[in-house]
């Protein structure tokens, strides 16, 4: 209902300017950092759930705090915090992987990422709806009330035995994992590549395109149904081919903001953004492959940080490019991930064993 309209908030409400906006969102995007390998750590010695229900919970507070933030500083301290509930992605990501029964990772990662881009769908629609009729903090208040209701249910799910490895045969460290630090890098630039013309395109769609709040909503609820569809159409692959083409989607999305000069073209080009949101479950299912059990959650975390190193760095970039020349990130988005596609062609494992 909100996360879509930040950097327009950010805008209108309390008048930053675009570089200021891609600061913002910068630092939003180091608080996700920040907690990834702590909480894959702390996931694979005490337990998925008890990170979960603390991730909840932090939320709805943060959320609550950017409802009742009528000034800068109490918004942003709500916003921050709740960039730091990211950590809930690794044990998650670990919870669905042992709960998977017969299913591969991929499969049960990707369908996961579905269900919750399902229900992605309505937010903007209702967010876009609500912040025209009666503005966007009401919808704030609106989001905060519906995860209420979210954190009630996470509370019923069970908990899960931890994993141990075999004392007399330990795996090898996963920083001396040599296949995973390639696959990190490979990720790292994927990301990259992928979220450098996403942050402010929302600000690009209003202010160089011309559409309304309902139309952003629009727009936004397109590229929610994609992540959904997208996830669940590259499940049935293998995960290094899903990958792959789900950084191609990317590219045609850049193409298509940049190019695109209609409010289908531009909702169009939200669906095929799906490919970045579904790329996460192919490289996660493809990490896993290449650790223990018992390094579960800390590959995940150490998965979930580069990538919140990606988003603390590339909005401040992409906010002096947009100063620059508003357009400009589009094809350089489209070069590095035609690069990133060749190099994962290249070096990406080829196999998910654990299917």
């Amino acid at each position: 209902m909100f996360i879509n309209f930040i950097p327009i908030y950010l805008d209108t409400e309390f008048h930053l300017t675009k570089s200021q906006i891609g600061l913002v969102l910068g630092i939003f995007g180091f608080s996700l950092m920040l907690t990834h390998l702590p909480a894959g750590w702390l996931a694979d010695r005490l337990g998925r759930r008890p990170l979960l229900l603390a991730a909840w919970l932090i939320g709805l507070l943060a959320t609550v705090l950017m409802a009742l933030g009528r000034v800068l500083t109490l918004y942003l301290a709500g916003l921050f915090l709740y960039g730091l509930t990211s950590f809930v992605s690794s044990p998650l990501s670990s919870y669905v992987t042992a709960a998977r029964g017969k299913w591969s990772v991929g499969t049960a990662l990707a369908l996961t990422t579905a269900t919750f881009s399902t229900g992605m769908v309505f937010g903007p629609l209702m967010g876009g709806w609500i912040g025209e009729q009666w503005g966007m903090r009401v919808g704030f208040l609106t989001a905060s009330a519906v995860f209420s209701v979210s954190t009630f249910f996470i509370f019923l799910i069970a908990a899960q035995p931890l994993d141990h490895h075999d004392p007399a045969a330990p795996p090898p460290g996963l920083w001396k994992n040599r296949r995973f630090a390639l696959f990190l890098s490979i990720v790292a630039f994927a990301v990259f590549s992928m979220y450098l013309a996403v942050p402010l395109t929302p600000n690009f769609l209003e202010s160089v395109r011309g559409l309304s709040l309902s139309q952003n909503g629009l727009v936004f609820a397109a590229g929610a149904l994609g992540n959904a569809l997208v996830a669940i159409l590259l499940s049935r692959y293998e995960p290094r081919f899903g990958f792959l083409v789900a950084q191609g989607l990317v590219l045609l999305f850049a193409l298509a903001i940049w190019q695109g000069n209609s409010l289908p073209v531009f909702a169009l080009g939200y669906f095929l953004l799906g490919g970045f949101r579904a790329a996460r479950p192919m490289y996660l299912a493809q990490a896993r492959a290449l650790v223990h059990d018992s390094q579960m959650g800390l590959t995940y975390g150490a998965l979930e940080t580069i990538s919140g190193l990606v988003f603390f760095l590339t909005p401040p970039l992409a906010g002096l490019l947009f100063e620059w020349k508003p357009e400009a990130v589009y094809p350089l988005s489209i070069i590095l991930l035609s690069f990133s596609i060749g190099i994962g062609w290249l070096f990406l494992p080829s196999r998910e064993p654990h299917a």
